[in-house]
Order: structure tokens, then C-alpha cells, then sequence
């Protein structure tokens, strides 16, 4: 089941939350989605499921908007606010409810109180959970309907080492079943452990829709920890060749391959503890790429300094 989102606009009088965004999220993988705060996740994720209404464009579950789907809870399963459950009523009873809206069957309730691990608490009432616990009574009832696609706002807020285990595997099975995950996280180091492709926001215009690989390729840069790495700065220096040092036992260099500085530093006989090409990571990639759309951001101390 494919969701798609084409030239969704959404303006608040003057001011455009998302403006021309456009992306399809396909099935069989999970796909994060990231920005900065302000960036138009929300607004975004809210117009998916009819919470807002678009000025323009739409979005499409399946070929079908969210109000045109006949039974919501058996397509999509989504988690926006995890604190949404009445605090007064019973974990079991919140998803009873939510259950008689779509005449789901009581066991269902049970198995998804077992699969997010609720069976032991499912008649202590909502208000007395943890951010975790309410979480997993989120994810539970996104669950409820079995269904075909899930929409998640930050699923791993406040789930202990492993919660956040859990929903990886859970995430990771329901993606393997040939089913759409949707989610958005600021937990970059986790959600490159998860997601497959990933959507980049910025000021409300998509900045990047990639597989997580091509965000993440292996840099040209070569990072070399040394006690003399402003010497071997100087020996490396030439045509093509930049050299920075972000620490004064840390070289990055870029222009020469690995094994030639290895050559120039064992010739020269300068003792090297660490020398290998740069990861980029997800943390990485989503700095560069957000640069400049961050709606508040720390006055910067200074440049590393360049030999």
C-alpha cells in the first residue's frame, strides 16, 4: 500500500507550513522522516490522516484520501500524540473503545496488549503510565486494526534500551511483511538502525528523498589521530590537497588516498594511532542538508582552524 503526497500546500493566513511537498513512501521498508523543528513534519503527517486540511495538493493512501477510507484503523495505524488516551480510563478500556469503532474483535485487544508488552498493566488506568508505557499503549492501538500501513510520530520517546529494541524489531518485521512504515524521529543514531529511505523537511519544502544509503556514503576524507598532526599537515600540503585540523592530535585531509599518507607518514616516521577514511553518518548528512532551515540555531564558536 504506497502513500503518496502530492503538491500538499497548507497556509496559516500568510505563513506556509508545507508548501508544493511531494513524496511517496513505498512498501516493504520503513522510511524516516526528519526537520527541523518548525520544518512542517506535523503539519505534514496531520494532512496524511486528516487531522488538518490541505490548502492544496493532497494525500493519498493507496489512491484514496484518509476521510475516503471505509474502515481507517484496518489501512492505516498511526500514533501522533502518545499522551492522547483519556488519563482517568483503563489501558484495556482505551482500547476497547477504540476497538468498537470498528467492530475489531476483543482478542485482538489482547494480542496487541502482549505485543507492546502491556499485559500486566492493562487495567491500571492511563494517567498513572510512564511516557514509555503510554508509548507502547500508542503503538498498541495503532496496531489494532492489523493494518497495512503506520504513521509514527516519534515512537521511541521515552522507551527504555529495551523499548527501543522492541519497536525496532517490531518496525523492522512489519516493513518485512511488505507493509509501509512511515515514522519521524529526532533520534538520528537509531533511526539509521531502522529506516531504509529517508525524507529530509526543511521550511516546509522537501530537502531530500534518498535511500539511507546514498545519504551515508563513505567520504573521500581521510581522518588521521596523531601527536604530530601539524607536521604531518606540512608534508601532506600540495595541489588538490586540503588539510584541517578540528583537534590538535586530528588530521582531516582530503585530496590523498589512504595509502599514501600511511607512505608519507611511516617515511617521515611519525607515529600513527588512527588513520581511516570518514563514515558520514545520518547526523551528518541531516547537518548539511539542514543547514541554514533550522529555525533557531547556536551562534557558532568558530571554524576549525586550516593549516
Amino acid at each position: 500500500m504506497t502513500l503518496s503526497v502530492k503538491n500538499l500546500s497548507k497556509r496559516y493566513g500568510k505563513t506556509f507550513a508545507v508548501k508544493n511537498v511531494s513524496f511517496e513512501i513505498a512498501p516493504g521498508k520503513v522510511t524516516g522522516f526528519l526537520g527541523p523543528n518548525g520544518a512542517g513534519k506535523s503539519t505534514t503527517l496531520r494532512s496524511i490522516v486528516g487531522l488538518d486540511f490541505p490548502t492544496s495538493g493532497e494525500a493519498l493512501i493507496d489512491g484514496r484520501r484518509y476521510a475516503e477510507l471505509k474502515a481507517p484503523l484496518h489501512e492505516v495505524g498511526t500514533l501522533l500524540d502518545a499522551k492522547a488516551a483519556h488519563r482517568s480510563r483503563r489501558a484495556v478500556d482505551h482500547l476497547r473503545w477504540i476497538a468498537a469503532t470498528h467492530g475489531i474483535r476483543r482478542a485482538r485487544i489482547d494480542e496487541v496488549l502482549d505485543i507492546a508488552g502491556l499485559t500486566t498493566v492493562a487495567r491500571k488506568r492511563v494517567g498513572g503510565f510512564s511516557l514509555g508505557m503510554a508509548q507502547r499503549l500508542g503503538i498498541a492501538a495503532a496496531l489494532l486494526g492489523d493494518p497495512h500501513t503506520l504513521i509514527l510520530d516519534e515512537p521511541v520517546n521515552g522507551l527504555d534500551p529495551d523499548g527501543v529494541t522492541w519497536i525496532r524489531e517490531l518496525l523492522r518485521g512489519f516493513a518485512a511483511e511488505g507493509r509501509t512504515v512511515f515514522l519521524s524521529s529526532h533520534l538520528l543514531g537509531e533511526l539509521s538502525l531502522i529506516a531504509e529511505h529517508i525524507v529530509v523537511i526543511g521550511q516546509g519544502r522537501i530537502i531530500a528523498d534518498a535511500p539511507l544509503t546514498a545519504l551515508i556514503q563513505t567520504s573521500p576524507t581521510v581522518r588521521v589521530r596523531t601527536a604530530e598532526a601539524a607536521r604531518l599537515a606540512e608534508l601532506v600540503a600540495g595541489p588538490g590537497v586540503a588539510a584541517t585540523m578540528p583537534a590538535p592530535d586530528r588530521l582531516e585531509i582530503d585530496g590523498l588516498p589512504v595509502e599514501q599518507i600511511a607512505e608519507i607518514a611511516a617515511r617521515e616516521r611519525i607515529v600513527v594511532y588512527e588513520m581511516g577514511q570518514l563514515t558520514r553518518t545520518l547526523e551528518d548528512a541531516y547537518n548539511d542538508l539542514t543547514r541554514g532551515a533550522v529555525e533557531y540555531a547556536p551562534q557558532q564558536a568558530g571554524e576549525p582552524h586550516r593549516v
